[in-house]
C-alpha cells in the first residue's frame, strides 16, 4: 500500500499569451477549475494504475460541494486519513504561457492546520509513504516514522527550515526534484549534490521536456515519452505516481523511470492533473509502443 501525504486542492488553471510585468495586465485565453493538489494527484494516479492508494490530507467544508470526495472514491482512493475542517480547501492558481512556463499562486486553506495534527497510529502498515508538498513540521513527524519514504518538497520548499529539510532527507529513500528545486535544496541545506546522493538511496531529477535522470548506484537517463502536449500541469505528480507504482511492483530503476515517464505523458495530453488518468493496461500498452519492448522486472 502507498500513502500520499500533503495538499488536496482545487486547481484554477489559466492559459495566458505571456506573463505581464508588474503594474500591468494581460488577457486570459482559457480558464478551468479542476481537481488537484500534489498529494491528491499522486494518490489518484496510483489508484488509477490499480495499486492500493491512500491519501492523508486536510480539506475545507467546500470539499464535498466540489464533488471532490466522490471523485476520489470513484477512482478508488482510500480517504480514511482525510479530515474536513472549518474553512476552505486549498486552492492553486496556475498560469501557463505560450512557452509552457508556469507561475503558481497557492492558497493553503485547511492545510494550514497540519502542524496541529497527530501522525496516525497505523502509519507503519504502508509499504511506501510519499511526502508531497505540505507543512514541513508535519512532514518531519511522518518522515521519522515511515518504513520507506519518498519525498517531494516541491513548491513548498521555501517554507522548510534548514534543520527540518536535513532531518527529512536523512530519512528519505527516494527524493524527487526538478532541476530548479535541487539547486534550492543544495543552497538551503549547505549540502553538495554528492552529499545528498550519499544520504538518499535514489535521487530523481526531472528536467521538463528533456526527461529525467535517476541517481542510484549508477546514473540513468530517462527520455520523455513523445505526445502532443496540451498542458504541463500535474506531469510531475503523475511521474512520481508511476515511479512509486513501478517500484512497488518490483521493476528495476530504468524500467521504473520509463514507466513513470509514460504515466506523465497521459497527463500532459489534457488540461488538468486528474483529467486523463491512465490505467495500468493503458500505461503498459504505450510503454511497449514507445520503447519497443515489454517492461522487465528485477
Amino acid at each position: 500500500m502507498i500513502l500520499s501525504v500533503g495538499h488536496t486542492a482545487i486547481d484554477h488553471i489559466f492559459r495566458v499569451p505571456r506573463f505581464p510585468k508588474p503594474d500591468s495586465s494581460i488577457y486570459i485565453e482559457d480558464y478551468k477549475r479542476l481537481y488537484g493538489g500534489g498529494a491528491a494527484n499522486v494518490a489518484a494516479n496510483i489508484a488509477s494504475l490499480g495499486m492500493e492508494s491512500s491519501l492523508l490530507s486536510l480539506v475545507g467544508q467546500d470539499f464535498q460541494e466540489y464533488g471532490y470526495e466522490k471523485h476520489l472514491e470513484k477512482i478508488g482512493v482510500n480517504t480514511e486519513h482525510m479530515k474536513i475542517l472549518e474553512g476552505k480547501t486549498s486552492n492553486a492558481f496556475v498560469y501557463t504561457d505560450e512557452k509552457d512556463s508556469q507561475i503558481t499562486y497557492f492558497y493553503w486553506g485547511a492545510s494550514k492546520k497540519f502542524p496541529e495534527q497527530n501522525v496516525p497510529e497505523n502509519i507503519d502498515k504502508y509499504d511506501i509513504i510519499h511526502l508531497a508538498p505540505s507543512d514541513p513540521t508535519y512532514n518531519k513527524k511522518i518522515a521519522e516514522k515511515a518504513k520507506y519514504l519518498s519525498f517531494d518538497p516541491g513548491q513548498d520548499l521555501p517554507v522548510y527550515t534548514k534543520k527540518d529539510l536535513k532531518t527529512i532527507l536523512k530519512n528519505t529513500d527516494i527524493l524527487f526534484s526538478n532541476i530548479h528545486e535541487i539547486k534550492k535544496i543544495k543552497t538551503k541545506t549547505d549540502l553538495t549534490f554528492n552529499e545528498i546522493k550519499k544520504q538518499v538511496e535514489t535521487v530523481v531529477v526531472t528536467n521538463e521536456d528533456e526527461g529525467s535522470t535517476i541517481y542510484n548506484e549508477k546514473t540513468i537517463k530517462i527520455p520523455p515519452v513523445p505526445v502532443k502536449a496540451v498542458d504541463p500541469t500535474g506531469a510531475g505528480d503523475a511521474y512520481r505516481a508511476g515511479f512509486l507504482t513501478a517500484i512497488q511492483k518490483g521493476y528495476d530503476l530504468e524500467t521504473t523511470g520509463k514507466i513513470a515517464s509514460t504515466v506523465a505523458s497521459f497527463t500532459v495530453e489534457k488540461i488538468g492533473c486528474q483529467t486523463n488518468l491512465p490505467t495500468w493496461k493503458q500505461t503498459i500498452k504505450r510503454y511497449n509502443k514507445t520503447f519497443n519492448k515489454k517492461p522487465k522486472k528485477k
